[in-house]
């Protein structure tokens, strides 16, 4: 019997790392196409229209195929939607600001957050071996934000700061991942992610947003060619591809595993940010960049 139960828990997490590795691949490309729309619309039109469609997407599925889970803590679900779009948001806006693999990099920052905030919100304990990892692992941003006279971009600021709220979404859904099927937990904020950018467009005109946010109130444009209707589709599509094999991963296997193995999106980014003309990271970047991944991994076996 224990034979067998050890088979099924190694083919949970072996299914909850194939789900996060092509994750990231689709993780990585859809960044690389955000960062091509970027030329033409606004991250916060690409955030709209990516999740207008996912939505339409998961709602033929779902229903296709019903949910059998039971679902309450409604408020967990609303917040998992408010903390995915503050992440979504801040992410496309780096990506346009930003080379690709850095802002992948600062996103990813999210696993060293989802240490701290679980230390603090769900009581689970942070050794010293996990304390120096995050160490590490911030060491690390400072090597690629390259602050001068300890003071770096606004836009490197933003990327970890979406890193943060990424950490804080993906907390919620240990919370919820038993009463909730992973496709009502990624529509909840992809939900949001549309009805906030459309509230945004409409009070836009009224609106004298300082610098620093003028990105979340913009003009709405409708796209006025094939090609960007194209690749809005394609966008839409592989996106929410994309976060519910992320979702399904995080609740098929433990934490730790999958967020070491969401890392493999970063040389994707940056494989994809070179091929449209990204620099090519120098030393102190990718030395950042490995302390990163480094702090990342050691901070789940602290």
């Amino acid at each position: 019997m224990s034979k067998k139960i050890g088979v099924v828990m190694l083919s949970r997490v072996d299914r909850g790392v194939l789900f996060m590795l092509v994750s990231a691949l689709i993780s990585a490309l859809n960044g690389a196409i955000a960062k091509i729309l970027s030329e033409d619309i606004s991250a916060l039109e690409i955030v709209f229209f990516r999740n207008l469609l996912g939505v339409l997407f998961l709602l033929v599925m779902l229903r296709h195929t019903p949910t059998k889970l039971p679902g309450g803590k409604i408020h967990l679900l609303i917040l998992r939607g408010l903390l995915g779009f503050s992440a979504m948001i801040l992410f496309f806006y780096t990506i346009t600001t930003i080379p690709l693999g850095v802002a992948i990099t600062l996103n990813k920052t999210s696993p060293l957050f989802v240490s701290v905030l679980a230390f603090f919100l769900l009581k689970e304990q942070l050794s010293r071996k996990g304390v120096a990892a995050l160490l590490i692992g911030f060491i690390g941003v400072v090597l690629i934000t390259k602050p001068i006279g300890l003071v770096f971009s606004y836009e490197h600021f933003l990327g970890i700061l979406g890193g943060f709220f990424a950490a804080a979404a993906y907390t919620t859904i240990k919370k919820i991942k038993h009463i909730y099927d992973a496709r009502v937990i990624v529509l909840s904020f992809m939900t949001t992610g549309t009805l906030f950018p459309l509230f945004l467009f409409l009070i836009a005109p009224y609106v004298a947003a300082p610098e620093a946010v003028a990105f979340l109130f913009v003009d709405f444009r409708l796209p006025d060619s094939v090609k960007l209707w194209t690749l809005i589709l394609l966008i839409g599509v592989i996106s929410t591809l994309s976060q519910w094999l992320l979702t399904k991963a995080y609740s098929l296997s433990k934490a730790g595993v999958i967020g070491v193995v969401s890392y493999t999106n970063i040389p994707f980014a940056i494989g994809f940010g070179y091929m449209l003309g990204d620099a090519f990271p120098d030393f102190w970047t990718f030395c950042g960049i490995g302390l990163i991944v480094l702090g990342g991994v050691l901070v789940k076996k602290g």
